[in-house]
């Protein structure tokens, strides 16, 4: 589904709305991840990423500018109308399905339209525990993070659905709601979510070590997914940030111009809130 297929001024007001950052996850890796049956959970929704361009090579300028409107760019459409946007001159890259917000970022604009926003930290960009991990979180009414969120902890993940789940519960179902969860466990290191985790320290991250943290991933989602589907119809919004390295050309790791870095997956969806007979 491409972006310009959802009209985003009926879906503002009306549906819940989830974005999940994949912190981290090559394209690569997602695509032959899905097509080797490793995510049962999100293949339950769609069978294929969408093959996009990261407007940021790292974390930090990544969801900046995501919070600003700008997704990843569809490949073969850069001016792609949006999902969402602030209103500016000169916006090219916008139709009337697009919900343009007057606010300084799209947080702040479903903040006007009465969303109460939730941040799920991950890396370490969303730590709170010094001035530039503070700056991403602040823009949100909640903020949540903690060391077994973050990139060093295997079950990061299963934490982070966790306290977004106990985030729910504290709000009311016509409260509607605008949930970001940047998941740590793509991120270096992922050694640890092979098989064999002794030979695996020693092999490091690769391309195998990630792709497992990925099918890791999706086994946690299951929980996230039953809530919002007792909860409320809700627009999901999955993509990565940026990707990485693992030696191609000499490179290792993100924040420099490789195409896996600037290559992710992207996947929007809407699940329906599930009527009870």
């Amino acid at each position: 589904m491409s972006a310009n297929c959802i009209n985003m001024n009926t879906i503002v007001g009306s549906h819940d709305i989830v974005f999940i950052t994949l912190d981290t996850l090559r394209f690569d890796v997602a695509t032959s991840a899905m097509k080797k049956g490793l995510l049962p959970v999100l293949q339950s929704f769609f069978n294929q990423w969408q093959r996009r361009h990261s407007p940021g090579s790292f974390t930090y300028a990544a969801h900046h500018a995501f919070f600003a409107g700008f997704l990843p760019t569809p490949m073969d459409e850069p001016l792609a109308p949006r999902l969402m946007a602030l209103d500016f001159e000169g916006s090219r890259s916008v139709d009337d399905n697009t919900k343009q917000f007057q606010a300084p970022t799209i947080i702040a604009g479903l903040e006007q339209e009465g969303y109460a926003t939730v941040c799920i930290g991950g890396v370490g960009f969303f730590n709170q525990l010094n001035p530039l991990g503070c700056v991403l979180p602040d823009l949100f009414q909640h903020r949540f993070w903690s060391d077994n969120m973050g990139v060093t902890c295997p079950d990061s993940t299963k934490h982070q659905v966790n306290k977004a789940l106990n985030c729910l519960r504290t709000i009311q179902e016509t409260q509607r709601l605008f949930l970001f969860m940047n998941i740590s466990a793509l991120h270096q290191p992922n050694y640890f979510y092979r098989e064999n985790n002794a030979a695996s320290k020693k092999a490091g991250d690769d391309v195998v070590s990630q792709s497992a943290a990925l099918s890791y991933v999706d086994a946690q989602l299951q929980p996230l997914f039953e809530a919002f589907k007792h909860r409320s119809n809700t627009l999901f919004i999955m993509c990565s940030d940026h990707g990485t390295c693992y030696g191609e050309q000499g490179y290792s790791g993100h924040r420099l111009a490789h195409e896996q870095v600037w290559t992710v997956p992207y996947a929007e969806f809407i699940q329906e809130k599930h009527l009870c007979e």
